[in-house]
């Protein structure tokens, strides 16, 4: 054991509840000489053992829990078996034809600082703490233990590694070759291009998978708008129960290039399905009008709008700011709903409540002058799961709100 952490008295409660996180405030003392990542005990005043974690001398996070079982090592075969568990959860849990999941989500799994998507015969890892970055290989190994048929590659190009004292890294872990650029994944049948190269986070937004299914309750003969809609997921879900019409919009024009290949791969009607780049916020007040040059008048409707930006708060400083972007966003989409409409609103900010979110999406369609109901909630998918002692493993949340009248 490269050496120990003794937790100030009284501060040992959250230990002792299984949160995984210790904090430098709560140090009284650092025994030995630990290096970035090494495995230390975790001890309170009276020398009884709390937990065995990963030591990170330049986060404000400076352990992170591996186990808090005394018996158990950080070894392979602790990384094999809680691969194989999260493995086993998600076969429980996954969806018929669905080949895109994840593996492990952090803390939730028992693995902190690390993230481990599974895209058809490709393992995506994200190594976010200095614990993850120094057990790479033995990640490595245990994962080739447990999915043998499968590559691996790292996408640890995330700024957090910084607070870790760590550099941005990515590249094949395991495999002969380059991932290709046109992965093609399956989720509830349907069928996805994946980037796992260069996409968003390790190439895709599996954590929506419910609520793109969801949409297919409310799209069936409706006019459809997909706000930050990457490569189009909701909209291809829309497209695919029946939509009269969909537009998805996006700031980057490679992302609804692939969108429309994600229609044809799904063999849907492309002449039902409209593609448009550019700044959303600006897209829908040109919509309503109130733009720049308000070409599209305040003709433009639809009965069901999804809102599905990407983290607006970094930081609890940029809260208050965040909230304003929610607030006005949800405002412009309440006004562009037909009587009876549907909007899908989501947040991705953990550091925003669902109570607060829930607020500000009220507060955005009072300014609106529309009266909403809220109709259903929608979290991240259960291959994404939330440990009890964590409740910052929850971090997605979803309102679908229907227009009174």
């Amino acid at each position: 054991m490269a050496g120990q952490i003794i937790i100030k008295q009284g501060k040992e409660k959250a230990l002792l509840r299984k949160h995984p996180w210790v904090f430098t405030g709560a140090v009284a003392k650092v025994k030995g000489k630990p290096g970035l990542g090494d495995t230390v005990e975790v001890l309170d005043t009276r020398g009884n053992f709390l937990g065995r974690a990963a030591y990170s001398p330049h986060s404000q996070i400076c352990a992170r829990v591996w186990t808090f079982d005394a018996n158990e090592q950080v070894d392979f075969e602790f990384f094999k078996r809680r691969f194989e568990r999260a493995l086993n959860m998600r076969k429980a849990v996954l969806p018929p034809e669905t080949t895109g999941y994840r593996l492990i989500a952090g803390e939730s799994d028992g693995m902190p600082g690390i993230t481990i998507d599974v895209y058809a015969n490709w393992i995506v890892c994200q190594l976010l703490s200095a614990g993850a970055e120094l057990q790479r290989g033995v990640i490595v190994e245990a994962l080739k233990a447990v999915l043998p048929e499968h590559n691996v590659y790292e996408r640890s190009d995330v700024d957090v590694r910084k607070k870790e004292g760590l550099e941005q890294v990515t590249g094949v872990l395991h495999g002969n070759s380059e991932p290709p650029t046109d992965l093609v994944i399956q989720e509830n049948g349907l069928k996805l291009y994946v980037d796992i190269v260069s996409g968003h986070k390790t190439g895709y937004y599996l954590d929506q998978r419910d609520a793109r299914q969801a949409i297919m309750k409310y799209a069936k003969g409706k006019r459809v708008l997909n706000c930050f809609s990457y490569t189009g997921g909701f909209g291809l879900y829309a497209a695919a129960a029946g939509a009269s019409y969909v537009r998805n919009l996006d700031m980057s024009q490679s992302a609804l290039d692939t969108a429309a290949r994600n229609l044809a791969l799904n063999g849907l009607d492309a002449s039902k399905v409209e593609h448009v780049q550019g700044d959303v916020f600006q897209l829908l007040r040109d919509y309503l009008g109130e733009g720049k040059t308000g070409s599209k008048g305040t003709s433009e409707k639809f009965d069901v709008i999804v809102l599905d930006p990407p983290k607006f708060v970094d930081s609890k400083a940029s809260l208050t700011r965040a909230c304003r972007g929610y607030k006005d966003i949800n405002r412009l989409a309440a006004k562009l709903l037909n009587p009876g409409g549907v909007l899908m609103t989501f947040s991705c900010s953990g550091l925003l409540s669902a109570e607060l979110f829930q607020k500000v999406v009220a507060d955005g369609a009072l300014d609106a002058g529309r009266e909403m109901q809220i109709i259903e909630r929608t979290f991240q998918a259960a291959d994404h799961p939330v440990s009890l002692p964590y409740p910052e493993g929850l971090y997605l949340k979803g309102l679908v709100v229907r227009l009174v009248g």
